[in-house]
């Protein structure tokens, strides 16, 4: 077979990647070592930046967004009870977030690129770039038991944290900075309304608490619990009575409880891999950084991946030119270093660090009373929780 680009990875950057390129006429094969139902089960985060609302849009995948998304002008911070929220439209011009689940963007990519006929192949088992710093990249799986090779110019690498493109590259060709932090957040998906209207993030001494949702009837919400801890041992009586404990007192009678659909606990980390391109083989998305889920980037990063990427590949066959595609690397680590940097702040702020003493819970206290007290730091943390222009 052969294709302009390959993209391994059918999660949201693969296929907004493939979207993107079809709607300017690049063929674009994607590869998925999971099933497509596989795929659409996992639990994500749904709260989307302005501009991957508008990527989506002009991916031609913003009807059902626009009518089941909640627009959010604000959020809440809570500290040991006391609440100060962050008027997003205020502070950053008019500027707002939309809480969409990501499997439901991922099931609209996913219907949007079956409309139109480009080929995504499941359950491709040995997924493997090959020649990406020659002339002839292809990528090589297995299907049914049958060897498979696509020949292509480009490969896009948009796999994951633990996908095979990183992998395949020399280790001494890439740097990885990587923090991983002592504790989870064990989350649970319920069919109750929410507690708030808007998320709130909450500082408490027994632990981190955030209050979500996916919509005006289906709830999500986290609390910080050590690694040790195992879902087994959380009952959903356990987890809401945990949970109210550490939510301000008039936010924790408007919890209504209900029968988890979901239960389970993810690690914290940050991470980046620097550069992000090798040859023909790009990285994008959780293939080239993680970040703690506390600012909501994670998903808005590998976003901002693909509008770079995007933006260069269809520079590069409508143009000739490839300026877009060699200052990739460059262009994406800057605005993926100042996310990184906002989730780590975010996440030092409202968790416990037990090990770190007094003195770090007193600095905690301190930016609290600074951002209660200074527009200027409220709008910081608007102009960053909104997203920072591309």
């Amino acid at each position: 077979m052969r294709t302009q680009v390959c993209i391994i990875g059918a999660g949201p950057s693969g296929l907004l990647l493939g979207q993107l390129l079809a709607k300017a006429g690049i063929d674009a094969v994607i590869l998925e070592a999971r099933s497509a139902d596989y795929v659409l089960s996992r639990i994500r985060a749904g709260v989307l930046e302005t501009g991957l609302v508008e990527l989506l849009e002009r991916a031609g995948c913003s009807d059902r967004l626009k009518k089941e998304g909640l627009v959010h002008h604000g959020f809440c911070l809570a500290f040991d009870g006391r609440a100060q929220r962050i008027n997003l439209s205020d502070l950053t011009g008019g500027r707002s977030v939309v809480v969409y689940g990501q499997t439901e963007v991922t099931r609209d990519l996913m219907d949007a690129r079956a409309a139109i006929g480009t080929v995504t192949i499941y359950e491709a088992e040995d997924v493997t770039p090959h020649d990406f710093d020659g002339s002839r990249p292809r990528v090589s799986y297995r299907k049914d038991g049958i060897t498979h090779e696509i020949e292509c110019d480009f490969i896009a690498g948009c796999d994951g944290f633990h996908g095979v493109s990183r992998r395949s590259v020399a280790g001494a060709a890439i740097a990885q900075f990587e923090r991983a932090y002592p504790f989870g957040w064990l989350g649970l998906l319920a069919d109750v309304p929410p507690a708030s209207e808007e998320l709130i993030y909450a500082h408490h001494e027994r632990g981190f608490a955030l209050a979500s949702m996916r919509s005006t009837t289906r709830s999500r919400y986290y609390i910080q619990v050590p690694l040790t801890n195992r879902v087994e041992d959380w009952s959903d009586d356990r987890f809401f009575d945990e949970f109210r404990r550490r939510l301000p007192e008039d936010v924790a009678e408007r919890v209504v409880t209900g029968p988890s659909l979901e239960k389970s606990i993810a690690p914290l980390r940050s991470f980046v891999a620097e550069p992000l391109r090798f040859g023909k083989l790009f990285l994008a998305g959780d293939a080239a950084h993680i970040v703690p889920p506390t600012g909501a980037k994670g998903l808005n990063l590998a976003a901002s991946d693909v509008h770079y990427l995007s933006s260069g590949l269809i520079e590069y066959y409508r143009e000739g030119s490839a300026g877009g595609i060699d200052n990739y690397s460059s262009r994406a680590l800057a605005r993926i270093w100042k996310a990184e940097r906002f989730s780590w702040w975010m996440t030092s702020m409202l968790h416990q660090f037990h090990e770190a003493g007094d003195f770090a819970a007193r600095m905690q206290l301190a930016e609290f009373d600074y951002i209660t007290s200074s527009t200027a730091a409220a709008t910081t943390i608007a102009e960053n929780y909104v997203g920072l222009p591309f």
